[in-house]
């Protein structure tokens, strides 16, 4: 867990760096501001992690029902999976951090998308890995779970 938080702070602070420093270089009228403060923005977006949560549950799926060398393979890309969506969510949290920074208090609502979810979703279940595939209740629960997770993550419009 102090991985993870560590990891997730550090690309925060330096994605919020970088789109200060964009947002500064466009405040001066240099339209390459503009152009970081743009790919800053493209980088990420809540909609990103409904795939990836599919993806991710597949693979803890496949985590559940595999033998333990198996599992471990899966396990070595679903850790993939699982930094990659902290990566991602750090970066919005950080953009957004130097967008209020710079006066524009409104941006900080965007992380009020119920889609960030599933970023919480991927961490704990990552975190909780271990535990699932060890008891067998928990185990045969958490295949049903996954499999359901996988295919609403895929499927199902979430419209709310």
């Amino acid at each position: 867990m102090g991985k993870t938080l560590a990891s997730f702070a550090f690309v925060a602070v330096m994605a919020a760096l970088l789109m200060a420093l964009s947002l500064a270089v466009a405040r001066h009228g240099y339209p390459f501001g503009a152009i970081g403060v743009k790919r800053l923005d493209m980088i990420a977006d809540a909609g990103t992690f409904l795939p990836l949560a599919a993806v991710y549950f597949l693979a803890a799926l496949l985590m559940m029902l595999l033998p333990i060398r198996a599992a471990g393979f899966v396990f070595t890309a679903a850790e993939a999976i699982h930094w990659t969506a902290v990566v991602l969510f750090a970066t919005i949290v950080g953009g957004l951090a130097a967008r209020w920074a710079f006066g524009q208090g409104e941006a900080l609502w965007a992380l009020w998308n119920w889609r960030f979810l599933f970023v919480a979703a991927i961490v704990g279940c990552h975190l909780a890995m271990d535990d699932f595939r060890r008891n067998v209740l928990l185990r045969s629960l958490f295949v049903i779970v996954f499999a359901g997770a996988t295919l609403a993550c895929l499927f199902w419009s979430f419209t709310i």
